[in-house]
């Protein structure tokens, strides 16, 4: 039977690849008219109609050649005649397709080398990552064959949608301009590649960075320590158990992985070989990169160039030239060489500027750019036709590049977009979109259908209350939200299951911003625990226990002293204080309130195993004369590590026992402090949930109503009939405006009037801040 299924499989594997290879021989004959609608893949998109779109207020450049541009098609058609002569096996080359008005434009004029003013655009996996989230992706009309068209960046950014080579050819203008080497691709994919398909892949949030082993890090043994028991149980039973438990482990194990895989395996590709892709390749050698690497623009991810899901590369062009790939590809993108300057493996279009951005220096290409750009406005109309084949590239025929801060602040579509990946679905938003000031949820799911949630995670911006992060798990109930520094009360962190009071929960603060260092507190219905760092006391650990009390407790806005919950015990742990003697450097002292006990525990001197201890039992009430406490030698049990003698005298342990009790109370009020901060931040945290403020900047004129009022003031302001020079001092309100709060409408004689104080204003202080100056450089 076996046999049989075996045979069967590969009777099914041979009829899809005879069907694949069909396909691709009907493809490759030129002659042979294929129904493109048997191979051509619907669009998920909604559809948006291209040919609708505004064309009249583009600049000329969209809708005619110059004379350079011209003669640069005809060296194209020239190229592309030899290239099919001598390679008539392979694809057509994607060379000049039409713009958006219609007119064939080279590939590498539609390039615009521009470098926008947003430091995350600096770098290339910002420009990256904006690009995939600015445009909504769109397929192309038939995965095997060519688009017809190659419209500019500025369409593109304008209607934020685009294909494979429209993307491409825009993160490259915006890697070329933070001066990268990069190329766009025109190749083969995978289908997951092609379609952005990324439910079997991994979240990047998800991913966790490779650990790096330590060497060295050896425990030191200490001979001195207690040997533990010997073991009497046979060693040789325990790893015959342990063997069989670690065999049927990884047998259940691989069984899992193996369904896992037949489930997340993808399905097998007809078309797999001949889906056309672009992308954008950035060699090594400028920036900093240490070996080259692709990017796909939909995704914004980068790949090594030895990526199986990238299958082959037909050409790659810049703002500079065009190479064909002439190295075979039977292995994909594996064993290709980048090396443009290779004439064998890579077959440039234009031999007089053979030369990659990675050969020139940065003076060299400014140059050359002033070049070209010099030579395009003063070039001659009545050029000679006999000028050499090899002229270099006229510049670009695309407007500059231009995205405004409300798009870059929007970034995603419609200011939304949603990831699916494997078990996982990451959404977006654009800041201020959300009331809560949520920009980005990760919902983790258990299976591959996305039917059981495990956990989500959310993240904040521009909150009041400093929110940055929310994490909840939906299996235990557990929420983790972390807190960006500039909260009322130092909040670093907070876990919980509930916002009820005496719960159990985790509380991390700011050390840095508290009067008493503290950095974390632990707290359930019975006991609570703080950490400190950085006290001039020494202390780091504080730990509480309560008792039961009758009545339930009230909420938050009642008193904290009216029902509070007993205090029974309190343990307070110190650091080494080098200044003070280790037998009189209090290590840990407990507080048995209920028992009117206080143990103490010293640090241990230099050679000894044993530590100095007190314990203090508190007079009953029969041996006390009115208001004083009567001190007894049975009042105080003490061992003095290294003397068996008692030194101290009744006197010094009477004075000793007063200060405990007088800290003692001093403790008790400082646990209450505890509960009632506590309560205090679950009444904050229950309130600016109920109506989240977002904070605005004062230079945002846009959002922030107060500003606005202020712009508003100073151009009533103008409206007066300012002349000359006085509209241009008017700069000097804006400061003025903000200080006296003018929120009517001014005249004349007003508005001069508060320039005149403006402007003596400034004067006194450039005054005074020369004369600083003047006088620090005269001593």
């Amino acid at each position: 039977m076996e046999v049989l299924e075996e045979k069967e499989e590969e009777e099914q594997r041979e009829e899809e690849e005879l069907k694949a290879l069909e396909i691709s021989a009907k493809l490759l004959d030129l002659g042979a008219k294929v129904p493109m609608e048997q191979v051509c893949v619907p669009s998920d998109v909604p559809g948006f109609d291209w040919s609708s779109i505004d064309t009249s207020q583009l600049p000329s450049s969209y809708k005619t050649n110059s004379l350079k541009e011209k003669k640069l098609l005809c060296i194209a058609d020239h190229f592309l005649r030899q290239y099919t002569h001598l390679c008539p096996d392979r694809k057509p080359l994607f060379l000049h397709p039409v713009n958006e008005c219609g007119v064939e434009k080279f590939v590498s004029t539609t390039v615009r080398p521009t470098l926008l003013p947003y430091t995350e655009l600096y770098h290339w996996d910002g420009c990256a990552s904006f690009v995939s989230d600015y445009l909504t992706m769109e397929p192309l009309k038939c995965p095997i064959s060519l688009p017809s068209s190659l419209y500019s960046p500025t369409t593109i950014l304008k209607y934020q949608r685009g294909n494979c080579f429209d993307i491409s050819v825009l993160l490259c203008s915006m890697l070329i301009g933070a001066g990268y080497d990069a190329y766009c691709v025109h190749g083969y994919a995978t289908r997951e590649i092609c379609t952005l398909d990324e439910t079997l892949e991994l979240c990047p949030l998800l991913r966790k960075p490779q650990e790096v082993p330590k060497e060295g890090m050896k425990k030191k043994s200490n001979k001195y320590s207690v040997k533990p028991p010997p073991d009497l149980q046979s060693k040789f039973e325990l790893q015959q158990e342990a063997k069989k438990m670690a065999e049927t482990e990884a047998a259940q194990k691989n069984e899992e992985r193996e369904e896992e895989k037949e489930v997340e395996k993808p399905k097998h590709d007809l078309l797999h070989g001949l889906r056309v892709h672009a992308w954008v390749l950035v060699l090594s050698g400028k920036r900093e990169v240490p070996e080259a690497f692709f990017i796909n623009p939909f995704t914004g991810n980068s790949h090594s160039t030895m990526d199986e899901h990238f299958l082959g590369i037909e050409s790659i062009w810049n703002h500079r030239n065009y190479w064909v790939n002439m190295q075979d590809c039977w292995n994909g993108c594996k064993d290709l060489i980048f090396d443009l300057s290779d004439a064998v493996r890579w077959e440039v279009m234009l031999s007089g500027s053979n030369k990659s951005l990675q050969l020139l220096s940065d003076a060299e290409e400014e140059k050359e750019l002033s070049d070209r750009d010099t030579d395009d406005m003063v070039s001659d109309p009545n050029e000679k036709e006999e000028e050499d084949m090899s002229s270099d590239m006229p510049p670009s025929w695309v407007a500059p590049i231009q995205i405004s801060p409300r798009e870059f602040e929007t970034r995603c579509s419609h200011g939304r977009k949603v990831i699916l990946y494997k078990k996982a679905k990451l959404e977006k938003w654009a800041p201020y979109l959300n009331g809560n000031g949520l920009v980005k949820r990760l919902t983790i799911y258990a299976d591959l259908d996305c039917a059981e949630i495990v956990e989500v995670r959310e993240w904040f911006k521009n909150r009041e209350d400093m929110l940055d992060m929310r994490e909840v798990n939906k299996q235990t109930q557990l929420t983790t939200e972390c807190f960006s520094p500039g909260h009322l009360l130092g909040l670093k962190a907070h876990t919980y299951t509930s916002l009820e009071p005496e719960t159990e929960r985790t509380m991390e603060f700011y050390n840095e911003v508290r009067v008493d260092g503290l950095q974390k507190r632990v707290e359930n219905a019975n006991e609570m625990t703080e950490y400190f760092l950085g006290r001039d006391d020494f202390l780091h650990v504080r730990h509480m226990e309560f008792g039961k009390r009758g009545k339930k407790i009230h909420l938050a806005g009642t008193r904290t002293d009216i029902n509070s919950r007993p205090i029974v015990q309190i343990k307070e742990c110190f650091h080494r204080n080098l200044e003070k003697p280790a037998d009189e450097d209090i290590a840990e002292r407990i507080f048995l309130i209920t028992e009117e006990v206080i143990h103490l525990t010293y640090h241990l001197k230099d050679k000894y195993i044993t530590a100095s201890k007190k314990d203090f039992f508190k007079a009953v009430e029969s041996n006390r004369e009115g208001n004083e406490m009567v001190m007894t030698p049975e009042m105080c049990i003490t061992y003095q590590a290294g003397s068996s003698e008692n030194d101290k005298k009744l006197l010094h342990l009477y004075k000793l026992l007063q200060e405990l009790t007088e800290e003692e109370k001093q403790l008790k009020q400082q646990v209450r402090q505890s509960e009632a901060e506590v309560l205090s931040i679950l009444k904050i945290h229950e309130n600016e949930e109920m109506a989240v403020k977002l904070s605005v900047s004062i230079y945002n004129t846009e959002r922030n109503k107060k500003r606005r009022q202020q712009y508003e003031a100073m151009k009533n302001a103008m409206e007066d009939g300012l002349p000359g020079q006085e509209e241009q001092d008017l700069d000097y309100l804006a400061p003025f405006l903000i200080r006296v709060g003018h929120r009517e409408k001014m005249t004349k004689g007003q508005a001069l009037h508060v320039r005149d104080d403006c402007l003596a204003d400034f004067k006194h202080r450039l005054i005074d801040k020369a004369n600083a100056i003047q006088a620090r450089f005269e001593k």
